[in-house]
């Protein structure tokens, strides 16, 4: 109980540390379905709180998925939770790309490529930070109806 009590755990890792630290294997299955039963473990709830941790931490959708997974987490599991959440993700790809990189909008093809690198680091969508990575670049319209033509 010790170890739910500082953060969630789900049952994998729950049953590897108890493994770890000797516990008689046999009784390991019984105690997980017994914190299982009085809610004290769960894999969904492991799961949400994890998402909403990364999320604090600016962290995009492919970044949360591709950990949980990791950690060996259901795949429907997680894509559930991901899925259930309210996040506005393009707001946060905004916030976080403003807290790396202030309002400004690259200055050149390099700096939009360490953007994208960034962004894509952190777990968005290519297709979601285009147009935050691309150099704002105002030409002169030059038309045959333009006065100085």
């Amino acid at each position: 109980m010790r170890l739910l009590a500082s953060r969630e755990h789900f049952r994998a890792e729950l049953r590897r540390k108890l493994a770890g630290r000797g516990q008689n294997p046999e009784l390991i299955e019984p105690v997980l379905d017994s914190l299982e039963d009085r809610n004290a473990l769960s894999d969904r709830r492991f799961v949400e709180s994890y998402i909403a941790f990364r999320v604090g931490r600016g962290f995009g959708p492919l970044r949360i998925r591709a950990e949980l997974l990791e950690k060996g987490l259901d795949s429907d599991l997680v894509s559930q939770c991901l899925d259930a959440q309210d996040f506005h993700w393009e707001a946060l790809l905004r916030q976080t790309a403003a807290r790396k990189f202030g309002l400004g909008s690259a200055a050149g093809r390099r700096e939009q490529a360490v953007r994208a690198r960034f962004l894509e680091y952190r777990g968005y969508y290519p297709v979601s930070y285009t147009h935050l990575t691309l150099p704002t670049i105002i030409l002169p319209c030059r038309s045959r109806w333009s006065p100085d033509h």
